[in-house]
């Protein structure tokens, strides 16, 4: 007799289940409303991923909250910087959701912030497939986009004839027995199918993007070639054999040159390529197979220079005035960008910037002939080895014509083997820009005929750096100030004897006089040298307080305007005991910004600013003494945040703001991002009387016709690359806004007259509307290819400022067509203008 219990019927005891888990749903679903009403976001999302995990059935009934519930308890993971957990709530959320457009980007958000802009591009990218029409993905897959796939990788597609001087060159070798090929950082993955089509064997191809990894797999796999090469995610520095690729090559191509030849890294890579990854080199005498010896393509470089005088570079990169608005800046404060470079530096930035010489406003003006200033060899392990422990070279370059020295224009020639070569000047039309050295720090920039100008060159830091550049003059009594210190084997110019007397009475002693050096982005830098954008400012802040003034209106503002004229500043900081409360003005400008000084300096004004870095506001202190404000008189507002995202608040608990000032335009040439919320916040902030600056915003454009920005903005067919199929692909990152145009330099024929395309009003919000109809009439037959915007910002209903002004340190943006409009003069298009959040879109009806 068994003495084991009867088992229940296998139906029974699955219906039981079925109910036990019905009642664990429901009470679920209970617990998590009611931790929802509680705020108890974390338990509420962990309620419902277990109702999720037991019934699926359940998904698009709970969906709006669930997502609710997911994006408060982000939030706060990410206030408490629980990075792993919020990721990680992500991923589970993508599991039961992976085509849900709304959390795809909200992850992208939160990717992004956290500095991962691969991965958070992805996700952008997945949400716009999932719903083309979603503008928050849109707007921020084409923010990303640019630091995905930098435009440059179309401009360099599209250069025919560096695609056919590569491909003859890497054919050549190919040709000559060189074939197994290894392709270093390479983007589509061009230089690689070239190499295969010419017959290579193997073919091996790094790229450390994500995305253009994934993109190249996507182009060789579309030009049939992916069985014949091998695409690795990875750094060439990581390569191993036989774990990556099973034997030494016998080529490697690269074009991992930036503007200043070195900045991607060339050297460092193809050290270790020939250490680790390339066969030996052939040396003289050696006669046999290619393949059994290495090489690089190039195989060489030379490095020119030249000296310029450029008004543009000035602007952004030397402050060339003392007084803004009536505000001294004192000498004790010196100003640099971010490109210079001191030679005792210990920066690894880039000691220089990049501009389209042939296509900066304004033009520039050649000081000296063109000069050599380096070569190298590519094919040669030890020169590259040296190059980063080689003293610096010195080099000095006779003037030939007068003018300003601004900087030092470098461009060099890429010579590929002994017959093939590109070279990158500004005379030459390429898909390079030419690395630019601003020259700073001289005591006179002014140059004649017979001076000569004097640089150290260097590979620091595998950067081609050109450092204490000054001039030695050829007056008989030369300018101390413009000589270059503690030089003493300079190359024999003129009299030697002279040269060396000179430079041996040189003072080289510093003061005694403490500086501080503050280092601005060059759009800071043009915006202190943007003298009607500080007046505007002035007048339109005095007219505030004077309507605010107890005082009769004006008088009170207008005589300290006064006084101040006469004495450059002097703000009369906090009010006296009895005397009427101080205005509050809080400057949230992005950057540096002598905005608030300004204000401390128009009377009873306590003046807060929002910079962020120590360096800035110790400059900004130091300013505040030079022009005789009491101390404490600028407050550093974010000291007295606790939550930096929350900067507008009131000043103190029971006081308001007077003048708020809002950055509304990006320097890119952009609205910025959630501008009508701080707004809307400011607004709210505002005592009565006070207004934001600037009041209201219009933005106005005009029909181009710009085929640099068609070649700019995507790749054109295949036949610029050759035959072979990159553009779809590449193309899916082309975007619709281009930002930082220079539009008096950018090559385009006007086809209509500027009309006006929108308004932002930041006082009235009624005035604004987010969908707009603009009519343009057509004044000149053509292709309409793009529509180039700008704004006019109202600080009042007098005061404007146009933010395409040459003195303006905002560029200009663009909304390309795709495809081109064809027009015929006196036609009507009718633009029809979207503004949401901060993304403008244009799109034409004829």
């Amino acid at each position: 007799m068994s003495n084991s219990r009867p088992r229940p019927r296998r139906a029974a005891r699955s219906a039981a289940g079925g109910a036990g888990r019905d009642e664990l749903v429901s009470r679920s679903l209970q617990s998590a409303e009611h931790c929802m009403r509680a705020q108890d976001f974390g338990t509420a999302y962990a309620h419902y991923l277990l109702v999720l995990s037991l019934s699926p059935e359940l998904k698009d009934d709970v969906k709006e909250t669930f997502q609710y519930t997911l994006f408060r308890w982000a939030e706060e993971l990410d206030a408490l910087s629980r990075t792993q957990d919020l990721l990680g709530c992500y991923e589970q959320a993508l599991e039961l959701f992976p085509d849900d457009e709304v959390i795809c980007n909200s992850m992208g958000e939160h990717l992004f912030r956290m500095g991962f802009r691969d991965e958070a591009a992805g996700y952008f990218h997945k949400a716009v497939k999932l719903n083309p029409d979603f503008s928050d993905a849109k707007e921020n897959f084409y923010r990303v986009a640019n630091w995905l796939v930098e435009r440059w990788h179309f401009i360099m597609l599209n250069d025919t004839k560096r695609n056919m001087i590569y491909n003859a060159a890497i054919q050549k070798a190919v040709c000559l027995g060189s074939k197994s090929v290894l392709d270093i950082g390479a983007g589509t993955g061009i230089l690689s199918m070239f190499a295969k089509r010419a017959g290579a064997h193997a073919v091996y191809a790094c790229e450390l993007s994500q995305t253009m990894y994934e993109l190249a797999c996507d182009v060789v796999a579309a030009n049939k070639m992916a069985a014949g090469i091998t695409l690795l995610h990875m750094k060439s520095l990581d390569i191993e054999i036989p774990k990556h690729i099973p034997e030494r090559v016998s080529l490697v191509v690269t074009e991992t040159v930036d503007a200043g030849l070195f900045g991607e890294g060339i050297v460092e890579s193809l050290i270790h390529a020939w250490e680790h990854l390339l066969l030996q080199p052939k040396t003289k005498g050696e006669n046999g197979n290619c393949e059994k010896y290495g090489k690089v393509i190039p195989a060489s470089a030379v490095v020119f220079g030249m000296a310029v005088e450029c008004a543009e570079i000035r602007r952004h990169h030397r402050v060339g005035v003392k007084d803004i608005a009536g505000i001294c800046l004192p000498a004790s404060v010196k100003f640099q960008s971010p490109a210079h470079s001191s030679a005792d530096s210990e920066e690894t930035s880039e000691p220089y910037t990049t501009e389209k010489m042939s296509r900066v406003p304004g033009g520039y003006s050649a000081l000296t002939e063109c000069f050599e200033i380096m070569t190298v060899d590519f094919n040669n392990l030890q020169e590259l080895k040296s190059l980063a422990t080689r003293k610096p070279n010195k080099i000095g370059v006779p003037v030939m014509k007068e003018g300003t020295l601004d900087a030092i224009v470098v461009w060099f020639v890429l010579q590929l083997d002994d017959e093939h070569s590109l070279c990158t000047s500004p005379s030459e039309e390429t898909c390079w820009e030419q690395a630019v050295y601003p020259v700073q720090d001289l005591a006179d920039y002014c140059v004649r005929p017979g001076d000569h100008v004097m640089m150290e060159v260097s590979c620091q830091d595998c950067y081609l750096r050109i450092q204490s550049v000054s001039v030695f003059s050829s007056e008989p009594e030369m300018d101390v100030g413009k000589s270059f210190s503690k030089n003493e084997d300079l190359l024999s110019l003129g009299n030697e004897a002279e040269l060396c007397s000179a430079l041996a009475n040189l003072q080289t002693s510093k003061p005694d006089a403490v500086e501080q050096t503050c280092v601005l982005e060059s759009t800071e830098i043009a915006l202190l040298n943007n003298v009607p954008y500080h007046e505007a400012f002035r007048l339109a802040m005095s007219r505030v307080l004077s309507s605010l003034s107890p005082e009769r209106p004006g008088q009170a503002v207008e005589a300290h305007c006064q006084d101040s004229e006469m004495s450059c500043g002097g703000g009369q900081g906090e009010s006296e005991p009895g005397a009427a409360e101080p205005f509050y003005v809080l400057d949230v400008s992005e950057g540096f910004s002598v905005l608030p000084i300004i204000a401390g300096a128009l009377g009873r004004v306590k003046p807060y600013s929002s910079v962020e870095k120590d360096q800035h506001r110790a400059t900004l202190d130091l300013i505040s003494e030079a022009n005789h404000f009491p101390k404490e008189t600028l407050e550093f507002w974010l000291r007295h945040v606790e939550d930096e995202s929350a900067v507008l608040q009131r000043p103190k608990s029971d006081k308001l703001w007077s003048i708020i000032i809002l950055d509304v335009i990006e320097p890119s040439g952009l609205i910025q991002q959630e501008i009508m919320e701080k707004a809307a916040i400011s607004r709210c902030l505002l005592q009565s009387g006070g207004k934001i600056f600037p009041q209201y915003v219009l933005m106005f454009g005009l029909l181009v016709e710009s085929q640099t920005l068609v070649e700019e903005n995507a790749v054109q067919g295949a036949s610029r690359t050759l035959g072979l199929n990159i553009a779809p692909f590449i193309n899916q990152f082309q975007v619709p806004i281009r930002a930082f145009l220079d539009l008096s330099s950018l090559p385009c024929v006007p086809l209509s007259k500027p009309v006006e395309l929108l308004r932002l009003d930041l006082m009235t919000p009624y005035l604004n509307t987010s969908n707009r109809q603009v009519k343009v009439h057509v004044c000149k037959s053509g292709q309409v290819t793009a529509i180039p915007f700008w704004y006019q910002m109202y600080l009042d209903d007098d005061i404007r400022l146009d933010t395409s002004s040459e003195v303006s340190h905002w560029k200009q943006a663009a909304v390309v067509l795709d495809p081109p409009i064809q027009v015929q003069t006196g036609e009507e298009l009718v633009l029809q203008v979207q503004h949401h959040k901060s993304n403008v879109s244009i799109t034409v009806q004829r």
